[in-house]
This record gives structure tokens, sequence and C-alpha cells, in this order.
């Protein structure tokens, strides 16, 4: 054996005497210049059991989580602007309640919507003027007390305190047979004011808001009490090209009253008197909220 060689075994049996007893002979040999792959598979000095694997480490690196709380912040941030995006989204993608409705009831409620529309201009211009008539007015005293005797004359005509005139329509039903009721005639006043009337007169009973008919005897009909009988003579003030046609509608009034063989002519004019009256009642409970 040459010298090179027994020193070699010397060394290692120094470093065998001064390892503890802990140490497993495989350091040994790293401590003598093994590869240093090894090394991170080896278990730490006092620790028992086999090393850990790769999937053993992630595992351990990823659980329990570790979040700080910029993250956390960030994360409800996110969650909140995701969750506003899902509600924008289906609020778009709902389906309109219009969507479905037929090409009729479109029509109709575009005219509906266009004939409401020039009402309420109407009416904003009418306001416009007369504000801008106490504006320029001299004496808005006088222009006031004009306006007010105005709107009472228009408040009268629909309580039927005073008498009207204008356009419109008479409405003649001959009924000899007394097949005519007071349900009958009930229908024609209600499509009436359906179709714009402002002021409607029965025979010589006014109608108005509370107006009332019953049936009574003798093939009569009571109208707020008074018994009128056939002919039953409607006059009536509005639109005459809006009255008539709503009268003559397929199953409307008119066919209604000719199917229990009854007579019905309807006249349009440009001037019908509207005179008889009702009683200006004053009111027991109700008072102005002005005073």
């Amino acid at each position: 054996m040459s010298e090179d060689e027994n020193k070699n075994n010397d060394e290692q049996h120094r470093l065998r005497r001064e390892l503890p007893d802990e140490v497993a002979p495989e350091a040994a040999e790293d401590m003598d210049g093994g590869d240093d792959s090894d090394d991170a598979e080896a278990p730490a000095a006092g620790t028992k059991g086999p090393p850990l694997t790769g999937r053993q480490r992630l595992a351990k690196g990823l659980w329990p989580p570790r979040v700080s709380r910029a993250q956390l912040i960030v994360a409800v941030l996110l969650f909140v602007l995701g969750l506003g995006l899902a509600i924008q989204v289906r609020s778009n993608s709902d389906s309109s309640a219009l969507r479905g409705a037929r090409q009729e009831d479109l029509v109709r409620i575009l005219d509906e919507l266009d004939d409401r529309t020039q009402r309420l201009g109407d009416e904003k211009q009418r306001l416009e003027g007369q504000r801008t008539e106490l504006e320029n007015s001299s004496d808005q005293a006088e222009e006031a007390r004009k306006q007010t005797v105005e709107r009472e004359r228009q408040l009268g005509i629909l309580a039927g305190t005073v008498a009207a005139q204008g356009p419109g329509i008479t409405l003649t039903i001959s009924d000899k047979k007394g097949a005519v009721q007071a349900d009958m005639l009930l229908d024609a006043i209600q499509e009436l004011r359906a179709a714009g009337a402002e002021a409607i007169q029965v025979n010589d009973v006014r109608v108005v808001a509370d107006t009332y008919l019953t049936d009574a005897s003798g093939g009569k009909v009571s109208v707020d009490g008074h018994k009128i009988g056939e002919p039953f003579v409607f006059k009536v003030i509005g639109k005459p090209q809006d009255l008539e046609p709503a009268l003559n509608i397929p199953g409307g009034v008119v066919q209604t009253l000719e199917k229990e063989q009854a007579t019905v002519t309807v006249t349009q004019a440009q001037k019908i008197v509207v005179d008889a009256l009702r009683p200006a009642k004053r009111p027991d409970y109700a008072q102005s909220s002005s005073q």
C-alpha cells in the first residue's frame, strides 16, 4: 500500500470518529465532496422520516394560503366589479314587454301616445298664453278676474248649471215597441263621453257626472228621477267627426238598438244648443281648501 492511500484511510477513520452518532454515513460521503444535488433531497439534521417529494413540497408551499391585506382588498374590488358587470349585462339582455306585442297593438299604443302628447302640448300652450297675458297686462288684477270668470263658465258647462252651444250631433231613437231600456241609453251616454262629448242633454234632462238611469213603467226611462219616453233625443256637443263613428262601430250602440227594432238617426250640425240646466247645489261638508 502506498503512502497516499494510507493517508486517505487515516483521514476517513478520523472523520468517522468525529461525526455524531445521528449523522448517517451518506452525510459523511457528502462532506467528502459528494454531489450538491443530493443535499436537496437529504432530510435536515435532527429530523426523522423520509425526505419530502416535489409534490409534497409544492402542496406545503400553497396551503395554508398566505394572503396579505392588499391582496384581499384587490380581490373584493374585483368581485364587486364582476357583479356589477353581470347585472348590467342581464338588464340589457332582458326582453322588453313590447317586443312580443302585435303590430296592431303597437300602432294603437303609438297613436294613443301621439294623442296624449298633442293634448299635453295644447294644454301647455294655453297655460303659457295665460301666463303671458298676466305678465304683459297693465292691469293684472283685471286679467286675473277675466280668467276666473272664464274658468267658472267652463266649470258651469261641465256641471250643467249654464247653457252651452257648439258643434255636435243629434241622436234620435224611436222605439214604438218599448224595447229600449235604461242600460241601452246608458251605453250610448258612455260611448259619447268616451268619444269626447262635452255636454249632453237627453230630452229635457241635462246629463252630468252623477246622472243615473233606471227603467220606469210604460216603456219609459227615468233619468235622475225624471221620466222620459220615446223618442229619445240626445243633443251632444263635441267633435262630430268623432261622435258619429263612435256610435256606428260594429256591435256598438246603433247596431244594438236596431236589433231591438228601434229606429236610430244621427245628424251632424255646426250648432247644437244644450239649454237644459241643473240647479247648483251647495255642498254640505266640502269646503274650498283656500278658505
